[in-house]
């Protein structure tokens, strides 16, 4: 009888939790699609810009055959298609050779090498007003054992993590920054490097409370961030006194309007919740690229991670789906 209950008031409270829908699942649908078009990761412009162009005198010793642009169009496939640097120079070739291009196919080699140094800008905001920025940070593994042979048997091998931080529109829910990390830099010191990355101006800033700290306000407090929007930890003190003649500290603010009305009535009065769009982004990304890196130096890893976040911006504008509850 017992077992009997349980699993019906398991189906009942089933019942009750939140379910949503598309409305606009045909537009959705045709974005999908589009993402495995090849015209969406190619233009002429690229083709156009092949060749670099010369800066100055010309140096001694060897030139750059193929500009940034190139080898950043090269890095894109790879990571979008998931494929092998050795596949990428044959998957580029092909491409060429369909398109009639003339233009020489920089190696497996050369694409290793040029990745190192290379500077990968993301897309630029669709936004001209202030933003409401949700940051947040995961976990991305570069090398080690699976999680199902851990859990089973333990572990037997060094695994080694990287720390992917990203900055998001709550608006467009596009990647504004991006900052990749060892996994001993915190989130407050790498949300600094955020915010100074993020264009624009920046009207809020959400994050989770491991962003409760000094260094992190005072960024915010740099880049002039109107609403500041991270709870305090549960046995946070006011760090400025309330006679003080200087302006009150937001942090401060935060922990008074807890203190009077709760910690959860507060998360509903500065819109905490939509925060959870910086998880989102961080599922879309793992969903998409994986939860690994596959270059295996920092310099290569970090490019990496910025041409799979300027890919998902690539993808988040061709369409989203517009959700609604139902009740």
């Amino acid at each position: 009888m017992a077992k009997k209950k349980r699993n019906k008031k398991t189906a009942k409270g089933a019942n009750k939790s939140a379910q949503y829908r598309v409305r606009n699942w045909a537009a959705y649908n045709d974005s999908l699609v589009e993402r495995g078009s090849l015209t969406v990761w190619i233009s002429e412009d690229v083709i156009e810009g092949w060749k670099p162009i010369p800066e100055g005198p010309r140096q001694r010793g060897g030139q750059m055959e193929y500009s940034d642009r190139a080898i950043e169009w090269f890095l894109t496939l790879k990571v979008v298609f998931k494929l092998p640097y050795r596949q990428t120079e044959g998957f580029g070739r092909s491409l060429m050779e369909l398109l009639g291009a003339n233009v020489a196919i920089p190696d497996y080699s050369t694409l290793c090498k040029r990745s190192a140094d290379l500077t990968v800008k993301l897309p630029p905001s669709q936004m001209q007003n202030a933003k409401h920025i949700v940051v947040d940070s995961t976990g991305l593994k570069v090398y080690g054992e699976g999680e199902w042979k851990v859990r089973q048997h333990g572990y037997t091998k060094r695994r080694t993590w990287r720390k992917l931080h990203l900055s998001v529109d709550e608006a467009t829910q596009s990647i504004e920054a991006v900052v990749l990390t060892e996994a001993s830099v915190d989130d407050a010191e790498a949300g600094r490097q955020l915010l100074d990355e993020t264009q624009g101006p920046i009207q809020q800033v959400s994050g989770d409370g491991s962003y409760d700290k000094r260094k992190f306000y005072e960024a915010c407090e740099q880049r002039e961030v109107e609403q500041i929007t991270v709870p305090p930890r549960r046995d946070a003190k006011i760090w400025q006194h309330g006679n003080s003649s200087k302006p009150p500290l937001p942090r401060d603010q935060n922990l008074r309007r807890i203190r009077q009305v709760g910690r959860k009535r507060w998360k509903e009065e500065v819109g905490y919740h939509r925060r959870s769009l910086a998880e989102t982004a961080v599922f879309r990304f793992k969903v998409i690229f994986g939860n690994t890196l596959s270059s295996r130096t920092l310099a290569r890893q970090i490019v990496e991670a910025r041409i799979k976040c300027a890919a998902l911006n690539r993808m988040t504008q061709l369409g989203m789906p517009d959700s609604y509850r139902v009740v």
